[in-house]
């Protein structure tokens, strides 16, 4: 694209956040370029500027100036189709990955290493994956939140545009539970507490960075609770964390702060001249591991869990971990606050 173009928002795209709008019609616009374009006032909403987390409404209109990047998502006109034999697979992988569904939901049981979302270099993710449910009318479901491309476990997803919406809502206003199973490297004292800084990206380094409040024009707090269930001497522990906010790389960004990063973390693990124990695979232990949420029929709720990735089912094995049928609440303690 060379020249600046208008697009208006519709109706289906309502309540959007704006980075994941653009995410959607510029798969490949990285989000380190979107967050320069927002800072210099490029990208603008009706005509004002706008952040990434802004919420979006229909009829506004957004101002996209020359992006770099290839054939916008929504632009076929000269986009190859898929086979029948690559929609049959994605289909097949979709329905393997499938905890509960019904005529609204899907949710599904991600593996580590599936992205998301598209994004450089990407030709495989989840949202390109699920094209193969499209309907005669071409409507396809919709991702309502995200999880890292080497985190396992449960993400929602949206079979109408009401569902969306609705889930959407939930999110926003965290009337949702979600928790998640980690191995931290040694134990964290006190045993349960709850962390609250400040986030910023590091776009260097690709990663998110404790800040002060007020520390950078992107920080947001971030909250999330945590609570050790078993250790294995004062070298591992298993721990249950819950986001209560839902920022970028937030748990992995947490752990680390207090001291005791998520084994396997390649972006965030930094104790030196640490050890993994023998047989522990080198991967990110981090499992979205239950949620539960208002069903967006209105009647009742959505309540799922999602077995071990097999590389984490290796570790509990091998620290004879027992998960069977566990889910622990986790406690809000106020009195144990780690702050920065």
């Amino acid at each position: 694209m060379s020249a600046i173009e208008q697009k208006k928002v519709t109706a289906d795209e309502a309540g959007m956040r704006l980075d994941r709008w653009f995410k959607a019609h510029y798969p490949g616009l990285g989000f380190g370029r979107l967050q320069k374009l927002l800072r210099t006032g490029q990208v603008r909403v009706d005509g004002k500027r706008a952040e990434s987390n802004t919420r979006i409404a229909k009829g506004q209109i957004i101002r996209i100036p020359p992006l770099g990047v290839e054939l916008p998502a929504d632009d076929k006109k000269n986009a190859r189709p898929k086979s029948t034999k690559l929609i049959a697979d994605d289909k097949k992988a979709i329905e393997d990955m499938l905890l509960y569904e019904d005529n609204q939901v899907m949710v599904l049981n991600k593996p580590a290493g599936l992205a998301v979302q598209g994004g450089s270099g990407l030709k495989r993710h989840l949202d390109g994956m699920l094209d193969a449910f499209t309907d005669q009318k071409g409507n396809k479901p919709r991702l309502v939140h995200r999880l890292d491309r080497e985190t396992s476990g449960i993400i929602l997803v949206a079979r109408t545009r009401q569902a969306a919406q609705e889930l959407t809502k939930a999110f926003r206003n965290r009337n949702t539970r979600k928790v998640y199973w980690t191995i931290l490297a040694g134990v964290p004292k006190p045993h349960q507490g709850r962390i609250s800084t400040f986030l910023a990206r590091d776009e260097e380094e690709e990663r998110m960075q404790v800040v002060r409040q007020g520390g950078a024009d992107d920080a947001q707090h971030a909250v999330s609770l945590y609570s050790v269930f078993e250790k294995s001497g004062q070298k591992l522990s298993w721990v249950t964390m819950k986001p209560i906010t839902g920022r970028t790389h937030q748990l992995r960004a947490h752990a680390a702060h207090i001291g005791h990063p998520i084994i396997g973390d390649d972006k965030y693990f930094n104790i030196e001249n640490w050890e993994l124990p023998g047989g522990i695979q080198n991967r990110l232990h981090l499992l979205a591991r239950r949620i539960v949420i208002p069903h967006p029929s209105g009647h009742g709720k959505i309540d799922v869990s999602a077995p071990l990735p097999p590389h984490m089912q290796q570790t509990w094995n091998l620290l004879g971990f027992d998960a069977t049928d566990y889910d622990p609440e986790i406690d809000d303690p106020d009195e144990n606050v780690i702050k920065r």
